[in-house]
């Protein structure tokens, strides 16, 4: 309780509105209709919580969920989710056999296959896979020249009734680029890798290779499906284009207050290494996030709104805290909020994508779990027998 008699406000928090995610997704779907939507819930729901994103998600209209690992779709069925789940990234330790029991669906891309299929026999069940063929990005996915062996033990799989294959995907490399020829390439790639699975008889339900920047800018990679993890958190996949201008809204706003404020003389030096002096005589406010919350260390000159205002960070991000120049014309005060980025400040995680020298996708996954999560809008997107 606060010193007021009142619940005591998060001394930091992540607020995540559900409804944003919803609406972004339908906006996706709408765009790319009739091909089907998968939203990637990844990384805990790219920091916005994976169930609460797989929620809104479905409520929003995705036919599908994403995940890298196993493990993560587990968790969604142990969440009562029952929506079909791709998860695609797999180790020697992953759990196949809980995975085909759980009805979640496999990316193959070269050794998986016969760890599978011996786990679909023992389990006398079959597996649904989705083979992967690299076309270009160099991660994960079957090289050219074992795309046809692959498709052979696929083929004999199938035929033996171990797995069913439901689809067959690739990932591009550079579609945030849309100029590059590279993903003209890459597409040329996966419908010569489709043509190669055809001529053996596997002809999948799902074709997929649109990430979030190929399906908002390349109808010609959308084929079945695509596959959208940014946008459907309101953020934008392009350097020159704002999340604004794609229709879509930020789900996540990042918040605390000021820890301390004070005046210093000219000639002060600021955090760790003084990297940053000031020229002048000026008050700093201390905001209580630092790179253990996600903070990003390297961010220079990143953007916060305090009093209707924007500020900027100056000196080294701490492990907790990182320091902002508020000039000497403010009325800032300890226990003033601070916006970081995100809700109504008109201050966008791509802003301090820039200050740290890296993308907005980093910035909301990073957010650590000291920072508490209050969803909002939730009951806008729960089915009605869940608010019961």
């Amino acid at each position: 309780m606060s010193s007021s008699g009142g619940p005591a406000a998060p001394e930091r928090t992540a607020i995540i509105d559900a409804a944003a995610i919803a609406q972004n997704v339908g906006t996706i779907a709408e765009y790319v209709r009739p091909a089907k939507v998968l939203a990637a819930v990844k990384a805990d729901g790219y920091g916005h919580g994976m169930l609460t994103a797989a929620r809104a998600a479905l409520a929003g209209g995705a036919d599908w969920l994403g995940t890298a690992h196993v493990a993560e779709a587990l968790q969604l069925r142990d969440a009562g989710i029952d929506a079909p789940v791709l998860a695609w990234l797999h180790t020697r330790q992953t759990d196949f056999a809980a995975a085909i029991a759980a009805h979640i669906d496999l990316g193959v891309s070269g050794w998986e296959l016969t760890e599978i299929t011996a786990a679909a026999q023992r389990l006398q069940s079959p597996a649904r896979i989705h083979l992967k063929i690299d076309t270009g990005l160099g991660r994960n996915g079957s090289t050219l020249d074992q795309w046809p062996a692959l498709i052979r033990q696929a083929q004999w799989a199938q035929e033996e009734g171990l797995i069913s294959v439901v689809g067959i995907f690739t990932h591009l490399a550079v579609a945030d680029e849309p100029d590059r020829r590279d993903t003209d390439q890459q597409l040329e790639t996966f419908r010569a890798a489709l043509q190669t699975a055809e001529d053996h008889g596997i002809v999948p339900d799902l074709r997929h290779a649109a990430n979030t920047p190929a399906a908002l800018s390349r109808p010609d990679a959308h084929f079945d499906m695509v596959r959208v993890g940014v946008g459907i958190y309101g953020q934008s996949p392009f350097a020159d284009r704002s999340a604004e201008s794609l229709g879509l809204v930020p789900a996540m706003e990042l918040r605390t207050t000021l820890a301390n404020v004070k005046h210093v003389p000219a000639g002060q030096g600021i955090s760790y290494g003084l990297t940053h002096r000031v020229d002048t005589p000026t008050t700093l406010g201390l905001v209580p996030l630092g790179y253990a919350d996600g903070i990003p260390r390297i961010a220079v000159g990143a953007p916060v709104l305090i009093r209707g205002r924007r500020y900027h960070s100056v000196g080294r991000v701490a492990m907790d805290q990182f320091v902002v120049d508020l000039g000497t014309d403010t009325e800032a005060q300890v226990g003033d909020e601070v916006t970081v980025f995100g809700g109504d400040s008109g201050i966008s995680a791509a802003e301090w994508g820039a200050a740290a020298q890296t993308i907005n996708y980093e910035v909301i996954t990073r957010i650590g779990a000291r920072v508490p999560r209050e969803v909002i809008n939730e009951s806008a997107v729960q089915p009605a027998e869940a608010l019961q």
